[in-house]
This record gives C-alpha cells, sequence and structure tokens, in this order.
C-alpha cells in the first residue's frame, strides 16, 4: 500500500525537516553547480499553484529547490523508490509522494489534487521523463489536467546547464554552471473543468472532467512558457560561463 500525503498545512515537524534537507541539498548543489535564479517575484505569495520545471537531468530536482524557501515545495517520484523502505519514509518526511509511471495513475491524480487542495506548491515535470536538447515539446497533459481541475496556475521553470553536468549516461554530475529562470505563472482557462459549483451551473458537465481540446490547447500554451524560460536559462548560462 502506497502512502498518502497529509493534507493541509504542514506541522512544524514536517517544515522543519524541509528546511533543513533543503538547506543541506541546496547548499551541497551549489558547490558543484553554482549558479543564479532570476524571477523569484513571479511565484505566487499564496495559494496552491503547479511548478513546470523543464527537465534535462537528474540533478533538476535538486537544482528546481533553489526557486524559494519561504514555503515547503512538493514532489513526486516514481514508485520504485518506495522498494526501500528507509527512503521511503525520508521522502514522505519531506512530503514527497509516489507516483506509478507505468500508466495512468488516477490514484496518483487524487493525492496531486489534495497537495493543492491544501494550498501547497507542486512540483511536476511536465515533459514526463528526462529529455535531451533545446526544444520543449511533447507535453504530457498530467499537468494541464490539474490546473484547469484545481483553477491554479502553472509557474514555468527553466533550468540552463544540468544536461551538460549531468548528461544521460552519467553516474556522478560534474561541475558546471547552472541558471534558473522562473516565468510568470500561467493562469488556466476559466470555467473549464474547475472543480466550483459556479463553474458546473455556467457548465453542466461531470464533476472534474476535462475537455480533450482544453487540455491540448493549455497544455501547449505552458510548453511555450517553458521554452521561453528555457532559452532564457540557457543563455545566461553560456554568457556566466564564458
Amino acid at each position: 500500500m502506497t502512502p498518502t500525503p497529509p493534507a493541509g498545512h504542514p506541522t512544524r515537524g514536517e517544515l522543519l525537516a524541509y528546511k533543513v534537507a533543503r538547506g543541506i541539498a541546496v547548499g551541497i548543489s551549489r558547490i558543484y553547480l553554482p549558479g543564479g535564479v532570476v524571477g523569484r517575484e513571479n511565484l505566487p505569495p499564496a495559494g496552491a499553484y503547479l511548478v513546470a520545471p523543464v527537465h534535462r537531468s537528474y540533478v533538476d530536482w535538486l537544482i528546481v529547490a533553489r526557486i524559494t524557501g519561504r514555503r515547503r515545495l512538493r514532489y513526486i517520484a516514481k514508485a520504485e523508490i518506495w522498494k526501500s523502505k528507509i527512503v521511503g519514509r525520508l521522502l514522505e518526511s519531506l512530503g514527497v509522494f509516489p507516483v506509478n509511471r507505468s500508466g495512468a495513475d488516477r490514484e496518483a491524480l487524487e493525492r496531486c489534487r489534495q497537495v493543492l487542495a491544501g494550498g501547497e506548491p507542486l512540483v511536476m515535470f511536465p515533459e514526463g521523463t528526462r529529455r535531451s536538447g533545446p526544444v520543449v515539446s511533447d507535453l504530457r497533459e498530467g499537468v494541464a489536467y490539474l490546473a484547469i481541475r484545481a483553477g491554479v496556475p502553472v509557474v514555468p521553470v527553466g533550468i540552463g546547464g544540468t544536461e551538460q553536468a549531468m548528461p544521460r549516461g552519467s553516474a556522478l554530475p560534474r561541475p558546471h554552471r547552472v541558471e534558473v529562470v522562473i516565468g510568470e505563472p500561467i493562469w488556466p482557462p476559466a470555467g473549464d473543468g474547475v472543480d466550483s459549483s459556479e463553474t458546473e451551473a455556467a457548465h453542466p458537465r461531470k464533476p472534474g472532467r476535462v475537455s480533450r481540446r482544453a487540455m491540448k490547447e493549455f497544455s501547449d500554451e505552458i510548453a511555450a512558457g517553458m521554452q521561453t524560460v528555457f532559452d532564457e536559462a540557457q543563455r545566461r548560462a553560456r554568457v556566466k560561463r564564458d
């Protein structure tokens, strides 16, 4: 049986565990992968939102943690990690929860909805897995679906330099400059699958139903936002390295 993330606001203990782990992880990562973060003013100061980073390396999840220390970021991770009980419990204490990548994981989607309903930011990689190269395309629609259904914005995050630091096939990262660019929040279309009585009255659909067209159009908008910040992050990484 896979664990369910706690609903609502985190306890003091959970926040303390997260802050300590984040401080250690971010501190160590900056030694090997120095670089800055721009655009923090684009992060919503309160309420739930989805963080949508570009995914080019295994170290991306560490780099994403740099975007804010004021609020706990929630993550999903592949369920295989929970084969180790010790690692699984550690991750759970940090607000991480599992996703089954073998297919559509409705339970994981429901957990994501619970996190957003609790008002916390959630990190999801829309590309689904590590990609290679400078182009963002063919996003999985889970991020668009959740944002539309929950009525929360998506914040695109570009990460430049991690593919050079730890490309596919690498066992360990090598020193390289990494730059992070946070884009402006992208809001989902109003009244298209958002869970609210007003929306359901105006759009008599089954609860939680989101049209394929709405998901595709919003996913394309997210991809465009991710491409913009990715291009800028890569440019900054090249300029500052040179």
